[in-house]
């Protein structure tokens, strides 16, 4: 019998695995060939660094708190409210920021296509809202 399945199973992390270059606590979940999910975090009161995505996709999918992002994508902004239950998508070349406007965190999950290919992937843009 082969016991070498492709399949993964992970238990969220208490600590984050990495602060990603937005300023957002990354938790590492499951991730395939295909893509990769995350679990995100921005404290209370908090805003994220404003940036765009060179070459991958996001869904993002709120779980806790409140807040609001910003996108712009070809020359089109616009904000919106997000609470858990809210998902929405961030293209490849669309300029966003999150920020949490209540005093919980905000934690989503995120997914990622193609996987995170690595730093350089993220480039900061102008903030939309002011970094506290």
């Amino acid at each position: 019998m082969d016991n070498d399945i492709q399949t993964q199973i992970k238990h969220l992390p208490v600590d984050m695995d990495v602060q990603a270059p937005d300023m957002t606590e990354i938790r590492l979940l499951a991730n395939t060939s295909r893509g990769s999910m995350v679990h995100c975090t921005l404290l209370p009161n908090q805003v994220s660094r404003a940036g765009v995505h060179r070459t991958v996709e996001e869904i993002w999918y709120v779980l806790q708190g409140q807040g609001e992002v910003w996108l712009q994508q070809n020359g089109v902004q616009y904000e919106e409210k997000i609470q858990p239950g809210v998902s929405f998508s961030i293209p490849a070349g669309t300029h966003f920021q999150v920020r949490n406007t209540s005093s919980t965190p905000l934690s989503c999950v995120i997914v990622t296509m193609p996987p995170w290919p690595g730093e350089q992937e993220w480039v900061p843009v102008a903030d939309h809202w002011p970094v506290l």
